[in-house]
């Protein structure tokens, strides 16, 4: 069995080698929940030559394929319905690793539309152990962030134009 990020990176090249081939641009697939905290494979599931979900939040995406099926069935509901999944290891789920969606992507959105800190959002009542997970988790995964294509802006804060932070320094 090979190891997780090494199916992402066979995957990630096989569909930019059908990208070359035809000539198409390849939609890279993180969201801003994901990338935030580094929930993606570098050289995998990050390939691509544009992302248009890159500044939306896992709830928001989720929010809008609703909508997109209201408006006439267009994504597979199981898509919409199944835990969400990195698929790295049989049986993994994402919740394994970070906490429920909803309350990362609440946790995430003070931290970086809102630049609360740890401390701030801590004194509002969340759980300290989770926020400074969070937190410690986008900061650790600016490298990534930097490596990411372009993407469309659609919040004040847009990771790679609005927010940049040092990659080996303290601040």
């Amino acid at each position: 069995m090979i190891g997780g990020n090494v199916q992402a990176r066979l995957r990630g090249m096989l569909l930019m080698a059908i990208s070359n081939r035809f000539g198409w641009m390849l939609l890279s697939t993180g969201n801003k929940s994901e990338i935030s905290v580094g929930y993606t494979t570098l050289y995998g599931d990050s390939c691509g030559g544009y992302n248009v979900i890159k500044d939306l939040y896992k709830t928001q995406v989720y929010a809008l394929a609703r909508w997109r099926n209201a408006q006439g069935h267009a994504i597979p509901q199981r898509s919409i319905d199944k835990a969400p999944s990195a698929e790295l290891a049989p049986g993994q789920k994402d919740e394994d690793q970070l906490p429920p969606y909803a309350l990362l992507d609440e946790i995430l959105y003070k931290h970086i539309e809102g630049r609360q800190s740890a401390e701030e959002m801590i004194a509002q009542g969340f759980d300290p152990e989770v926020v400074n997970k969070v937190v410690r988790m986008v900061r650790l995964s600016e490298y990534k962030r930097r490596q990411s294509c372009p993407g469309v802006k659609l919040s004040p804060m847009l990771f790679g134009r609005d927010r940049r932070y040092p990659l080996t320094n303290k601040w």
